[in-house]
């Protein structure tokens, strides 16, 4: 077939995501004006999604360095850390945003295809999954439909994959009605030593495509990803994948195989940007080039044009790179599973990437320049303060008024989407595949997941409240981490290191990027004193829709994942109350403070407020003091108090055992603020009676502060000697609301 290519200029690279002094720069480069398939190449390569080339400058100010890290931050397709007993976890967040809000199903279902292959592309086992979930107003029509597609979706790929989904969360608010972000976490058990990396040394060793043929889904997906969405943007529905579980399981079952014949010099996933990514990403880091003759490509249409075959982001493909003269080991196993392994090129010493198509070279291309570090665009855009600061310095608590039924209030914000059970989601996840899971019956703030073979489990954690860093990027981030560490320490673990999701709107927005730039910072410190070192993730921007000539960014959105190790997998602490009469202690701090809290934006309506009270270093003297008890076996549950405060705490710990509570609030203190406000670094905790004193002591030594607050109780909720009524009641509420809600016409 005669491909007739387009007179290339910089209307054409404009339309592909290129700016002028790009265009140009691509030109320098080459010494020649691009071909259509090269200027196509460059432009997803320098895209936002591959490139990260607005962020990169601030990325590496990150703590990258830990005593259990075995490689460093964006070294390999995953993070990877030693766990102890020859065994490591791999383990990355992603985002699947705009997709997602496009074709719901697809787009949530592919995004967790994309991130079990990047941890089994390094030869570890998936062994749990997680998400983080946004989405806007569930009243409306569009929201209940992006919620139930992607629900769907990510529960029909993880069912059908054999890994369990064992956390994560869902958060609404309108700033989300139109772009939705959808991330996804993977985790991966692997042995020190049998890990592959993305690389392509040894000139003259055979490269090979295996997995699903090549079709025209997700033809310039990442370029799609790096764009503000429109009402047009349905019109970029080919950019969405399609996913098949069910091959993705024989691609792990046979890469997992191969990787143990030796006949595997390196190996990455194809995702973003498709074989364009992974040929050059993998030259560009071994200092090699690669010779591709896209004839022997699979397709799955007749006719595609080169730059299609290269952009293509069908799923459940790889690129590996083979050891000369040992091909046929490769072609055993990926037959044994049926699965194509087509012999496509060689790996050269030319540093270039020459691409053939019926019997033409298509495309020349250096692989340096192509990746971040090479030669691709770096920027450090201009920030500026968010003028709605003015309305958050403005807020004043006194302003506020006290509910005068508490009852009739704690109800409202007890009922809130945000902080109702999500149990209409999680239970289309199998949460029990492989067995391993331990905290589906009885939950903890972490998940945990054991690690068989061993004593040993994995505390695995996804969390961020928007609303805390909008308020304030830089210390809401540092909540962000600290409470993911927070949810680890009170599941009985230790917080080992991150992986990040940053979810932002425009760069080019000065006030969008003043956001990034100091939720950055706060995320470097607060990992800096947990020791959590940053092990990659992925930026996400352009997370804004533009409809009718109006703008509207989402929250800042930086979802922290975090991993945590326990010793012995026994040794782990739930949040739910033991036993009647079992004292009631608050750990930390009562504040008057209610900003930024469920309270606050359900009861009164007011979405400008200051970020809750937080204080990094007493945050770290909590964690220290809860890892202590729970390891001196002090205290019978842990709950941290987060979300909708001390109340949505106190239920928490008290439905799962149908156990009540009674508890006196402090009138040092405002009673919504002491019930409902969301100030950080406090933990509830139940003690026995014949520990209770060990406690005391040991809290007072430390110069913790603490407060009694009442009582395990039978199956009712009395606060300050008022009846709020049977347990099981608000069970029912907080089990069925978000259904009730999906369910609505």
């Amino acid at each position: 077939m005669q491909v007739t290519e387009p007179k290339i200029d910089f209307s054409i690279a404009k339309n592909l995501g290129l700016n002028e002094e790009e265009f140009e720069k691509i030109k320098e480069i080459l010494g020649r004006t691009p071909n259509f398939t090269e200027l196509s190449i460059f432009s997803v390569m320098w895209s936002e999604h591959c490139s990260y080339k607005n962020s990169i400058t601030y990325l590496k100010t990150l703590p990258r360095d830990g005593k259990r890290l075995l490689v460093e931050a964006g070294e390999e397709n995953a993070g990877l850390v030693d766990i102890g007993g020859g065994l490591a976890c791999a383990f990355k967040i992603e985002s699947h945003n705009h997709p997602s809000a496009i074709e719901p199903y697809q787009g949530a279902a592919t995004g967790v295809g994309g991130i079990h292959r990047d941890i089994f592309t390094m030869g570890a086992r998936p062994i749990a999954a997680l998400n983080s979930l946004r989405f806007g107003n569930i009243k409306e029509k569009h929201t209940k439909h992006l919620i139930k597609g992607v629900v769907k979706g990510i529960g029909d790929y993880g069912n059908c994959f054999g890994v369990p989904t064992v956390g994560g969360e869902v958060f609404f608010n309108d700033c989300y009605n139109q772009n939705i972000l959808v991330n996804a976490m993977s985790v991966g058990i692997v042995k020190v030593g049998e890990t592959v990396s993305a690389i392509a040394d040894g000139p003259g060793n055979p490269v090979y495509i295996v997995g699903s043929a090549t079709g025209k889904d997700g033809i310039h997906g990442a370029t799609f990803a790096s764009a503000d969405l429109t009402e047009d943007s349905a019109e970029d529905l080919p950019a969405v994948q399609v996913g098949d579980p069910f091959q993705e399981k024989l691609l792990l079952e046979a890469s997992l195989e191969a990787i143990k014949t030796g006949a595997i010099v390196g190996m990455q996933d194809m995702g973003a940007a498709g074989i364009t990514c992974s040929t050059s990403e993998m030259s560009a880091k071994s200092g090699t080039g690669m010779k591709i003759d896209l004839d022997k490509v699979p397709t799955r249409e007749e006719g595609m044009k080169p730059f299609e075959i290269l952009l293509s982001e069908s799923q459940e493909r790889m690129l590996i790179v083979g050891v000369k003269g040992q091909g046929h080991l490769l072609q055993t196993v990926f037959d044994k599973w049926d699965l194509e392994c087509e012999l496509i090129g060689e790996v050269t010493d030319t540093g270039r990437l020459e691409f053939f198509h019926e019997g033409k070279k298509v495309a020349d291309v250096p692989s340096q320049p192509l990746v971040l570090g090479g030669g691709a665009p770096v920027y450090e855009r201009e920030f500026s303060r968010p003028t709605y600061f003015d309305k958050i310095e403005a807020f004043n608590i006194n302003a506020i008024n006290q509910p005068s039924d508490f009852i009739a209030t704690a109800k409202k914000v007890f009922a809130s989407p945000n902080l109702v059970s999500k149990r209409w989601v999680y239970e289309q996840y199998d949460s029990m595949v492989r067995t391993n899971t331990m905290t589906t019956n009885v939950p903890s703030d972490a998940a945990i997941v054991r690690v068989k073979g061993t004593e040993k489990a994995l505390a695995v954690t996804t969390d961020c409240n928007p609303a805390y860093i909008y308020a304030n990027p830089y210390i809401g981030t540092m909540i962000a981490v600290s409470e993911a560490a927070r949810n680890i320490v009170c599941s009985g673990g230790e917080p080992v290191a991150i992986t990040n999701c940053l979810n932002f709107g425009n760069p080019y927005n000065p006030e969008v990027y003043y956001q990034f730039v100091h939720a950055i910072k706060g995320m470097g410190e607060a990992c800096r004193k947990f020791e959590t070192p940053v092990t990659g993730g992925n930026v996400s921007f352009y997370n804004q829709s533009v409809l009718k000539e109006s703008t509207k960014p989402v929250y800042p959105t930086p979802t922290i994942g975090m991993l945590g190790i326990l010793e012995n997998a026994n040794n782990y602490m739930s949040l739910n109350f033991k036993n009647e009469n079992d004292a009631i202690y608050m750990i930390g701090a009562a504040q008057n403070d209610i900003g930024s809290s469920e309270y606050l934006r359900t009861i009164h309506e007011v979405e400008h407020s200051n970020v809750p009270h937080f204080d990094l270093d007493v945050e770290y003297k909590l964690h220290e003091t809860i890892h202590a008890i729970i390891k001196k076996n002090l205290v019978q549950s842990v709950h941290d108090i987060s979300d909708g405060g001390l109340f949505s705490c106190l239920m928490e710990c008290a439905m799962t055992s149908n156990l009540g509570f009674e508890i006196s609030t402090d009138t040092n203190f405002r009673k919504d603020a002491y019930l409902f406000g969301e100030s950080q670094s406090r933990v509830i905790v139940s003690v026995s009676a014949s520990q209770e004193g060990a406690l005391q002591v040991f809290l007072g030594e430390n110069g913790m502060p603490h407060t009694k607050l009442g009582k395990v109780a039978d199956t009712r909720a009395i606060i300050d000697g008022e009846d709020y009524g049977y347990i099981k009641d608000w069970k029912t509420v907080h089990d069925n609301t978000l259904h009730t809600h999906l369910e609505e016409a």
